[in-house]
């Protein structure tokens, strides 16, 4: 019965320390734009160069 306190203490105490991880990551900005950097490659930031005759 005793093992079973702790397991239960143990997954407690894994599950808050997850939860925390998670939260530390959000506030860090890992989880802002997760679509963006597939479209950024597609980007052309270069413009092209403008005729100086015209």
């Amino acid at each position: 019965m005793s093992t079973t306190f702790y397991l239960i203490g143990i997954g407690f105490f894994v599950g808050i320390a997850a939860w925390f991880l998670f939260i530390l990551a959000v506030k860090s900005g890992q989880f802002d734009d997760p679509e963006a950097p597939k479209y950024r490659m597609l980007d052309d930031e270069d413009e092209p160069a403008k005729k100086k005759n015209q």
